[in-house]
């Protein structure tokens, strides 16, 4: 059963979580604060977070880095800051999707539903290609593993998923449309601002010249293309 960790400090919106969440069989646990949010995730280890950033002790972002310092997490920020600036800070920090109050039940438990399915596993075909190889790093797709210089590349759900997607069509271009359905889900397709922070990301992480990257090129105004 799927664990979800709902991190808000209206108890309201707690309240309608919990319940929309329990009728379709997810189990829940509440935290009102970022001091017990984090110590709830450590003790329950949750299959996904949903976070509210107006937290009354520390600023959700803070959450965000605080998790990501030990694990992949999916987490949905669930928040009334509108801004892009915002927004991509919170995804840069390491947050997979982002919600603007208020919001529909339906959206976000759809959404929350895309989250867990990035996360999970996904089976290899006996004839499919399942490892890449580059001079910088290796990607284990079967074991959704990345590895430079010997070691383990720790990378969120999304930016997995996203690497897997431009990693299956190497040497094709996947426009910006198809990438942000693929990835975040059918209801995305003009959110370009996900694509530059997680390239971004995937850049810093993987390719020894971020400036100026060898494998993850940028077609402007169509999309992006991965280069062994």
């Amino acid at each position: 059963m799927t664990r979800v960790l709902v991190i808000d400090d209206e108890p309201q919106i707690v309240r309608a979580l919990v319940i929309n969440l329990k009728a379709r069989k997810y189990e829940v646990d509440a935290a009102h604060d970022g001091a017990t949010a984090l110590q709830l995730a450590a003790a329950r280890h949750p299959d996904v977070v949903v976070l509210d950033l107006g937290l009354p002790d520390m600023d959700g972002v803070d959450v965000i880095r605080g998790l990501r310092g030990w694990t992949r997490v999916p987490i949905l920020v669930l928040s009334a800051r509108h801004t892009s600036d915002e927004k991509v800070e919170a995804l840069d920090a390491g947050a997979d999707d982002y919600v603007t109050k208020p919001f529909g039940m339906d959206e976000l438990l759809a959404r929350l539903r895309a989250a867990v399915r990035r996360a999970e596993p996904v089976g290899a075909g006996e004839d499919e290609v399942t490892t890449v190889e580059t001079e910088e790093f290796t990607v284990d797709l079967a074991a959704k593993k990345v590895n430079r210089g010997g070691r383990d590349v720790r990378l969120t759900p999304t930016e997995w998923h996203l690497l897997e997607v431009l990693v299956r069509n190497t040497g094709r271009l996947v426009g910006q449309r198809q990438l942000l359905q693929e990835v975040w889900g059918p209801s995305y397709g003009t959110e370009t601002n996900y694509l530059r922070v997680y390239m971004a990301q995937l850049r810093r992480k993987l390719e020894s010249d971020p400036s100026h990257p060898r494998h993850f090129i940028t077609e402007p105004g169509m999309g992006y293309r991965f280069e062994k």
